[in-house]
């Protein structure tokens, strides 16, 4: 296995490695680490079945079951949903616009996500050159970068998440199949409160916990003044040191740190420009840092 990071502080590509074959105890540890200090890994040229990605998956931790998962999942994974813009007899193979707008996976959630696992099997493209690519910023580097009185003021405090916020924003979008939430799912659903800053797990260092998807108050504080900060937080992320975009192959697998970082899904193809991805978000269930070593 050879893992060949990028001039940035997020991305690395991983080379010489079958993810149909189960992973040895050494590569699994080396791909964990590597999931920590690069946070978003790519691995090319794969041609896995959804057994095997979702076997591959499940090394990492407990696959989660999305709330969209019963309209769209591959047969038999329930937890594999399909993010997709095709058609077959008229109905969509999947969802269309699934992680647009910038987001942490599962941060409304008491039980957080440690990795998402997209395997490419059709990439849009104009001219040659690929669409649809994801974006990411650092939340590593997003902390340490932080003013010290902002640390400080903010260190021990959570903030509330609501999945809502971002349901909200999408229904928004032109051409949304989105129906707003009902009561049931929004029971299903409750706001939650996490960490501003928050260990991480694999690396033990502090990373910036809140993203403009889903974050909406600094618990115990005045409206106005979590506002305040929760907008300068928004608009630090967007440094460009901060920032990593992966440009899609057909065959890559990625494998990204959900606790790491915030991604966006960039929506720049047509209805017409194929798209199809199979999906695993990865729960963090397992003790990373004593597996790491």
């Amino acid at each position: 296995m050879r893992i060949i990071p990028t001039p940035h502080s997020l991305g690395a590509r991983i080379e010489q490695i079958d993810l149909n074959e189960p992973l040895s105890d050494a590569d699994f540890r080396g791909i964990l680490r590597a999931l920590g200090e690069y946070g978003v890994l790519c691995f090319p040229n794969q041609d896995l079945t959804p057994d095997t990605q979702a076997a591959f998956g499940r090394r990492f931790g407990e696959p989660e079951v999305n709330v969209a998962a019963a309209a769209f999942h591959e047969p038999g994974h329930l937890e594999m949903m399909i993010l997709s813009n095709m058609k077959q007899d008229g109905r969509p193979l999947g969802l269309h616009d699934a992680g647009q707008d910038w987001h942490t996976d599962m941060s409304y959630s008491k039980d957080i996500a440690i990795a998402n696992i997209l395997h490419a099997r059709h990439v849009p493209a104009r001219h040659g050159k690929p669409l649809g690519e994801t974006q990411f910023r650092d939340m590593h580097l997003a902390y340490e970068e932080l003013p010290d009185s902002l640390k400080i003021q903010l260190a021990g405090r959570t903030a509330t998440h609501d999945f809502n916020k971002y349901w909200e924003l999408a229904l928004q979008r032109p051409g949304t199949g989105r129906k707003p939430l009902t009561e049931k799912q929004r029971r299903e659903k409750p706001p939650v409160s996490q960490p501003i800053f928050r260990a991480h797990p694999i690396t033990g260092r502090k990373v910036l916990y809140a993203n403009p998807g889903y974050t909406v108050s600094i618990d115990g504080m005045d409206r106005a003044e979590s506002d305040g900060i929760l907008d300068f937080l928004f608009r630090h992320q967007t440094r460009a040191d901060f920032f990593h975009a992966h440009r899609w192959a057909v065959g890559d697998v990625l494998m990204w740190d959900n606790i790491g970082t915030v991604h966006n899904a960039v929506a720049d193809y047509t209805s017409d420009e194929p798209r199809y991805m199979r999906r695993l978000q990865i729960m963090a269930t397992l003790d990373y840092a004593a597996l790491v070593g």
